[in-house]
């Protein structure tokens, strides 16, 4: 079987392991070789192969899924590597009743598991009969925000911003159309993201009457675009300058629309 080790490490369970010095994995028997010995672990009653491969060692992953073990995520340092460098590794896993990789279930379930995910952000525009724009201050950071918050897996842009509207402000609002798109660069802390951003009506009471979720909001105000510009982070000020007056849905990177970046 190569350099491909199984042991057991609880019920059901069992880890997997290789001899990496001769980088055997390149070849193109290694995935098949790997899948006989899983095969043979399962039918003796392992539920469950797990491994861990350096988020660098490209091909070594590559012959682990094709074998069809599939990432399940990210360990940071969690190995030192040849000069005495922590490495990331990538934590993978194949369980007994998991589609054979070589299947179109299984197939499918791997590009599921390995293709890129995005963050998506579903943000409303909320406006009184000043034209003013709510904006909420926030608890974790300085800039002022619009309301909304990060869709959740299987939830919908819109059906997200409903709920979070409804758990930050303690008000119900009816989502309408789309004003625009917006892909966010990584900033700060922060990595890359889509944010949408809806049209919420206008509500000129909804700052009085706002019954705010103190652990995240601390304060909400209307804001003109000189105020925004003081309070909001500077992609921020750019997308307001390009909602409520566009006559279809605008597309945006960083806040500037496509032609001007």
């Amino acid at each position: 079987m190569g350099p491909w080790r199984i042991e057991p490490t609880g019920v059901g369970l069992a880890t997997l392991t290789w001899d990496d010095r001769e980088k055997w994995w390149t070849q193109a028997q290694a995935p098949a070789a790997l899948r006989e010995l899983l095969h043979a672990q399962f039918a003796a009653g392992v539920q469950r192969v797990q491994a861990e491969a350096p988020r660098g060692e490209v091909e070594l992953r590559r012959a682990l899924q094709r074998a069809g073990l599939r990432p399940e995520g990210i360990a940071r340092g969690a190995q030192v590597d040849s000069e005495g460098s922590r490495v990331d590794v990538i934590r993978l896993a194949r369980l007994a009743d998991d589609p054979a990789p070589d299947t179109r279930e299984g197939f499918l379930a791997m590009l599921n598991a390995t293709l890129p995910t995005k963050r998506v952000i579903a943000q409303g525009l909320i406006r009184n009969e000043a034209d003013e724009v709510l904006m909420c201050q926030l608890t974790y950071k300085k800039e002022w925000d619009l309301p909304g918050g990060v869709v959740d897996p299987h939830e919908s842009p819109a059906a997200a911003l409903a709920r979070e509207v409804t758990e930050e402000l303690g008000v119900e609002v009816s989502v309408g159309a789309l004003l625009a798109i917006d892909w966010l660069p990584p900033y700060r802390q922060w990595d890359d993201a889509v944010l949408l951003v809806f049209d919420l009506g206008r509500h000129p009471e909804l700052a009085a009457q706002a019954d705010l979720q103190a652990t995240e909001i601390a304060a909400v105000t209307w804001c003109d675009r000189a105020l925004a510009g003081e309070r909001c982070a500077p992609y921020v000020v750019r997308l307001l300058q390009h909602l409520g007056d566009a006559q279809r849905t605008a597309y945006l990177e960083d806040g500037v629309p496509l032609a001007a970046t």
